[in-house]
This record gives C-alpha cells, sequence and structure tokens, in this order.
C-alpha cells in the first residue's frame, strides 16, 4: 500500500472511531438517564466502536470521500435503539436524547483543541502525526455536530425541532423521517451536482456545514488560548 494511503489512514482512523463511538454512546447515555434502557440492554451503553460501526457507513464511505479528497465528509453509525414510551417526559426527553449526540462532538472537538498545546513538546515525526491527528478530530467533530443538527430528520437537529415545534407541525416534519436519507442526500450532492451542469454554482455545503463550522472553529481556538 502506497505510503501516503497509509500515513492519510493514520491520521483519521482515531478521529473517526473516537467522534462514532462518543457520539453513539452519548445517545445511550442520555436515553438511559432519561429512564429508557432500550440502548443499554443491546449494549450501546459503550465506549468500544465495534458496537457502533456501520462497516459501510463508518468505514467505507467516509475512507472513500477521505481518500478521493473530495472535501466532504459523509457518512453514518448504527442508529441507537430508543424507545419514548421508557421516558419520563418523551418530548423533552427525545431532545435531550437527539442534542446528546452532537454535544459529544463538540466536546471531543474542545479536547482536541486543548491538547494541541501538547503538541510543541513532542519530538519530531510524532509531533507532526499528533498536531494533523488533533486538527483533523477537531474539524471531523465540529463537522458531525454541524451536519446533525441540520433542522431534519433522521439527523438529531430533526429530532430537536419536533420537539418544539406544536404539535401540527411537529407531526409534518417527523413524516419526513422515512425519506429524510434521500432529502440529504438530494440537498448536498444531487442538486448541486444538477444546478453545477447548468452553470450555476450552489455550494449548499458550504452554506450550511462549512460556514458554521468555521465560525465554531475560529470561537473554539480563541477559547482554548490558540
Amino acid at each position: 500500500m502506497d505510503s501516503s494511503i497509509l500515513q492519510t489512514i493514520s491520521v483519521w482512523a482515531l478521529p473517526v472511531l473516537l467522534a462514532v463511538t462518543f457520539h453513539e454512546a452519548a445517545h445511550a447515555w442520555a436515553a438511559w438517564v432519561c429512564g429508557d434502557p432500550t440502548a443499554q440492554q443491546q449494549n450501546r451503553l459503550s465506549f468500544n466502536p465495534i458496537n457502533h460501526i456501520d462497516p459501510v457507513g463508518t468505514i467505507l464511505v467516509p475512507g472513500m470521500l477521505i481518500l478521493m479528497g473530495t472535501g466532504m465528509l459523509f457518512g453514518w453509525a448504527k442508529p441507537v435503539p430508543v424507545n419514548p414510551h421508557h421516558m419520563r417526559v418523551p418530548r423533552r426527553d427525545m431532545m435531550l436524547v437527539a442534542a446528546a449526540g452532537p454535544s459529544a462532538n463538540m466536546v471531543i472537538a474542545f479536547v482536541s483543541a486543548l491538547l494541541l498545546h501538547a503538541v510543541p513538546f513532542l519530538p519530531g515525526d510524532i509531533g507532526n502525526w499528533a498536531e494533523e491527528t488533533l486538527l483533523n478530530s477537531l474539524w471531523l467533530n465540529i463537522v458531525l455536530a454541524v451536519f446533525n443538527m441540520i433542522p431534519l430528520p433522521p439527523l438529531d437537529g430533526g429530532k430537536v425541532a419536533v420537539g418544539m415545534l406544536p404539535h401540527r407541525q411537529a407531526m409534518k416534519l417527523e413524516s419526513l423521517e422515512r425519506f429524510g436519507f434521500l432529502i440529504v442526500l438530494g440537498i448536498f450532492f444531487v442538486l448541486p451536482s444538477f444546478t453545477a451542469k447548468v452553470g450555476i454554482h450552489l455550494p449548499i455545503g458550504e452554506w450550511l456545514i462549512w460556514q458554521p463550522a468555521s465560525v465554531l472553529a475560529n470561537l473554539l481556538f480563541y477559547v482554548t488560548g490558540h
């Protein structure tokens, strides 16, 4: 295998595994705190990546995008099973469970920014590897948090929006969940490709993900003293 490919894998593997594992474990933990033991019973209240990764969505798709240098990160993990009927206040608690995943990603991004202060104390190649890995971790987790908080089911932001909206509007938004994955693909991949063919540049990913992610990254760098 080409050394450059090995280098790319080495600085992305840990950030991807940590981001996915903590995101899903946070969902499971929040559900358990809110009274739903379903995820715990299915061994999803765990920091073992094997319990959360989807071979295609967590490894194959992100890996191909990273190696191809597309500049777009996309993927998914096995969804955490949640039963709102076990929760004390289902409407509120489902919002908390949904928000827990992106919140965990932001915590990892914050810790990654703090750990960058240790890089100058590391020798040569180890320091370079650590810096690249931590920067990848920071950006990956911020992008995941921003992407997942888009208010469209089945994304976490969609579930938060369902909990906040009046009942009628919430039911309409929730009804989109069965088509949510196709809608996301259409918005971020199909629509920009189609408009590009007719000479219209529509950087939806930049507007909805990269620009907010850049604002959050700059804020984290400022807060952590960079």
